[in-house]
């Protein structure tokens, strides 16, 4: 270095950043059949003294000039630099802003008339503001237009997410979700009724749970509407939250709505989102026992699964989102914000993904969530065979709904030995054993409740030991414990709570936080303060995860319309149903043909096996439809 004028600078080829992290290094390069794995090297992240202890061989001045002079001078020759420019960098789509006004108040004025209800307006124009002057018009009129494209080739598409807490994506067309609180509306004079369900003498959860009515204007049958969702749960309070709109489009037209995406913005601008396959700790332990088997070493199992956490997490490959496509606007260029790469370094693939993970750009990107999903594509089977629609369905039919607490109506007796005490086997969100079994718990007789089991269904640490106990014990109704994340919301508001207190809370919760660490210094004081019981705050303590009731409450229309069809077109369902089943390899033709005794023998025969493939685990489920 002296010799050709260069600096020398000192380095520590860091690998792990504690000594004793270095077996995990060895039991990783052992999984990949290195045969110098169990080389003991330093290389850990060093103190600055152990670093010129390292290099004191160069004399007391040399070591600290590479290690400290040296290394400082090349900090100080860079730029300070962000990975990622600061901001949303939205594309752009001609008027978006001034398209978006106009769907949302043209369907406002088309469904509650030329005056619409305070309530109504004032919601828009919250949204509306907080929406355009954060510029997620461009996110909004993007979903839109894929929502319009797919309905315009005969698919419905299911909302992800909380989308639905928004009302302007309801009235822009994203999505089939009112947000609005329980309420009539008259289809032919608009006249509309809110108070109804407001009246604590019979409060609503959602409006298909009210009593059928007719407007007292012109005598026609009201419309029952409203499922009663924050906006804040989707943005935030003014627009804090870089909305993320989640579409569920049918399997057999992803394709062509990842095709659409290109021609909005340009084949040159949208990208596949790659993603970073980290090891998951059940292969983690894997790796540790054929480590410690090839060194006939044997170690006590608490020992073996603290090496195990120790390699969780360690990347293994790159890949892509199942269905995220991130959009680059018209006047940058992707590496403008990350490289980009195949996934997998496979140089053969046809497909370029982004070589940085979403979710550490989702505050600069427009990402769209065009996932393939099932249901849409049996709605669409079934409409085709039937000539149903299925969004004219209504979700308070008796027969239908008699089925989530009986098999009755599918005529069957209760105490059928494989179908159980429900009739929702092949029922998307109720078809398992742990849904059916918590309808038999809770005996679910509307709408709402059906909403709050998919959210104790897909949350963590929700129902088991938690809102079970509390209904089972008799200390709370179901709609009093908390199934999604915006029921504590609401319900810390009605006991008369701040607002913004309240959105805090509930995102603490739904994050798992509190579980975690605690609630805030005067969180459960403020809480005991203004009523909430003592059972209710040590509910909240347990949660680790919870759903948002849009994501419930699309979800669940979307099941209900595939059970009414069970109830009242049974040919046309089990006829799509077992077509899907056969896609996916599920379906035995030869076992299927066999009679019903042959059937209940087989599917008791595989209950009693101690373990099922996947195979033989798709099999029961479609013997048991």
């Amino acid at each position: 270095g002296e010799e050709m004028g260069k600096p020398v600078c000192a380095t520590g080829d860091v690998h792990f950043l504690d000594p004793e992290d270095e077996v995990y290094r060895h039991i990783l390069l052992a999984s990949k059949g290195f045969e110098d794995a169990d080389e003991s090297l330093p290389i850990y992240f060093k103190t600055t003294e152990e670093m010129l202890q390292e290099f004191a061989y160069l004399g007391k001045e040399k070591a600290r000039e590479v290690v400290v002079t040296n290394t400082n001078l090349i900090a100080d020759w860079c730029d300070p630099i962000d990975p990622l420019p600061q901001g949303l960098f939205a594309p752009k789509l001609e008027d978006s802003d001034g398209e978006l006004k106009r769907l949302v108040w043209g369907k406002a004025h088309e469904l509650y008339g030329e005056n619409p209800p305070k309530l109504v307006t004032d919601r828009i124009e919250v949204e509306l503001g907080d929406i355009i002057r954060c510029k997620y018009d461009v996110i909004y009129m993007s979903a839109q237009k894929l929502v319009q494209n797919s309905l315009e080739h005969g698919y419905l598409v299911g909302s992800r997410g909380s989308v639905g807490s928004s009302l302007v994506a309801f009235m822009s067309g994203i999505t089939e979700v009112n947000s609005l609180p329980a309420h009539y509306r008259c289809p032919n004079c608009k006249h509309s009724d809110f108070d109804y369900a407001r009246d604590p003498a019979h409060p609503y959860g959602c409006g298909a749970d009210m009593p059928d009515a007719v407007c007292p204007v012109c005598g026609t049958k009201y419309v029952k509407d409203g499922f009663n969702i924050p906006f804040e749960t989707f943005l935030g309070f003014g627009g804090d939250k870089v909305p993320d709109i989640d579409l569920n489009f049918s399997g057999e037209y992803q394709a062509k709505a990842h095709k659409y995406t290109e021609e909005l913005f340009g084949s040159d601008h949208v990208f596949r989102a790659g993603t970073i396959g980290t090891l998951a700790e059940k292969t983690a332990y894997g790796y540790v026992l054929k480590y410690l088997e090839e060194r006939g070493k044997t170690l006590p199992k608490a020992e073996m699964n603290r090496l195990a956490l120790g390699c969780v997490g360690v990347k293994r490959t790159t890949g892509q989102h199942p269905g995220g496509l991130v959009v680059i606007p018209q006047d940058k260029d992707v590496t403008d914000f990350c490289p980009v790469q195949h996934p997998a370094d496979d140089p053969d693939s046809g497909i370029i993904t982004t070589h940085f993970e979403y979710h550490s750009m989702e505050a600069n990107l427009l990402k769209l969530d065009e996932l393939g999903h099932d249901d849409p594509t049996m709605i669409r089977m079934l409409e085709d065979m039937t000539g149903v629609n299925a969004r004219e369905i209504p979700l308070d039919d008796p027969e239908t709904m008699g089925i989530f607490c009986s098999a009755a109506p599918l005529g069957l007796t209760d105490d059928d030995p494989i179908v159980g005490k429900t009739g929702t086997i092949g029922i998307p969100e109720f078809g398992t054993g742990f849904t059916r079994q918590m309808l038999v718990d809770t005996q679910p007789k509307g709408f709402d409740i059906l909403v709050r089991l998919s959210g104790f269904s897909h949350g963590t640490d929700v129902w088991l030991g938690n809102a079970k106990d509390l209904i089972m014990s008799g200390t709370a109704t179901v709609n009093q414990t908390v199934g999604c994340r915006d029921d504590i919301m609401l319900y810390l508001i009605s006991r008369g709570m701040d607002a913004k207190l309240s959105f805090k809370i509930m995102e603490s919760v739904r994050k798992g936080k509190v579980k975690r660490g605690g609630f805030q210094d005067g969180w459960v004081e403020t809480m005991q303060e203004h009523g909430v019981p003592e059972w209710y705050i040590t509910s909240l303590s347990k949660i680790a995860y919870l759903f948002p009731k849009a994501h419930a409450v699309a979800y669940v229309m979307m099941a209900f319309r595939i059970a009414w069809f069970k109830v009242h077109e049974p040919l046309a369902f089990y006829s799509a149903y077992f077509y899907r089943r056969s896609q996916k390899d599920s379906f035995d033709a030869d076992m299927m043909t066999r009679g019903l005794d042959y059937t209940r023998r087989k599917i008791n025969e595989l209950r009693n096996k101690p373990t099922l493939t996947a195979k033989e685990e798709d099999l029961l489920v479609t013997m048991e439809a």
